[in-house]
């Protein structure tokens, strides 16, 4: 879906950033006015004066006090889109934070590329408010809906991310497994169509991570898919491209083997709409000497 090019520029308040952090910030979004401020009260009474179309929170605080400063934002101004970047952060915190609206959440290492594709995406003009529904959340058990759109996508990727508590490679991997999940659950379920939904949940166990995304689609069979590389005959390691070339579809089709690679398990239901990702935990040393 093409949305309309914003007829004024964009106005975006940066708070508690260090200067490094602000101009990076402003090189992303360098076709909008971006506004600096030093600390929570002042971004607050720079709201009220005047809206923002987009706040972004520094290091500069933790997660509960990024948490309160959303909720005091969209009290103030709904419409505004809020970035949460806390130095400090809980599994507490960012269901809060999904909960009570915040546009996107990172406070973990993440790579530049893909904050700077959330920036983009929250000065787009794009609807968005409603783009994401949580049906039930704690932190070891996240139930939400997300409207079949890319940018909804990007967005429910990043906050499973900061939920996963997995590190450095692992996290890596088990986002980019749901990301390729999502989407093939949005473009061929949905249809990208944002009056569809799909249906995410996270699990937290003790000895397990577990996503889980049902599309609305009538589902299929892995056994059907001549566009997706997972159908290749060992002989023939690329004939789904000549596939997707002779239907006019985009370049890709690696999305389900690749995530099967990157996951513990990787399981469809009967119907085929219905998937489920693992990624299986060791148990800390105290408690596998326990258990024995």
């Amino acid at each position: 879906m093409i949305y309309e090019q914003q007829a004024r520029e964009m106005r975006v308040l940066v708070c508690c950033c260090d200067e490094e952090a602000a101009t990076r910030i402003a090189n992303v979004l360098d076709d909008c006015h971006i506004e600096r401020v030093s600390d929570k009260e002042s971004l607050l009474a720079a709201v009220v004066a005047t809206p923002a179309d987009l706040v972004v929170t520094g290091q500069g605080t933790s997660g509960a006090e990024a948490v309160a400063i959303l909720r005091n934002i969209r009290s103030i101004r709904p419409d505004t889109r809020v970035i949460l970047q806390p130095k400090r952060s809980t599994r507490e915190d960012v269901v809060a934070a999904i909960r009570d609206g915040a546009f996107s959440y990172f406070s973990r290492p993440y790579f530049e590329a893909a904050f700077g594709e959330i920036l983009r995406h929250a000065v787009s003009g794009a609807p968005w408010e409603d783009s994401i529904a949580v049906n039930s959340a704690t932190p070891m058990w996240l139930r939400m809906f997300a409207r079949c759109e890319l940018t909804t996508a990007d967005r429910v990727t990043q906050f499973m991310n900061e939920l996963s508590d997995l590190d450095g490679k692992e996290r890596e991997s088990m986002g980019f497994a749901l990301k390729e999940i999502l989407m093939n659950a949005m473009e061929y379920g949905g249809k990208f169509d944002r009056e569809r939904f799909v249906e995410i949940s996270y699990v937290r166990g003790q000895r397990m991570i577990l996503y889980r995304v049902r599309d609305p689609g009538e589902g299929f069979s892995l056994d059907e898919l001549p566009h997706a590389a997972i159908s290749n005959p060992p002989e023939e390691p690329v004939r789904h491209l000549e596939v997707r070339d002779s239907k006019g579809m985009r370049p890709g089709g690696y999305g389900v083997l690749l995530s099967r690679k990157l996951v513990d398990d990787l399981i469809y239901s009967e119907q085929g709409n219905d998937v489920l990702l693992i990624k299986y935990l060791d148990l800390p040393t105290s408690e596998t000497a326990e258990s024995d």
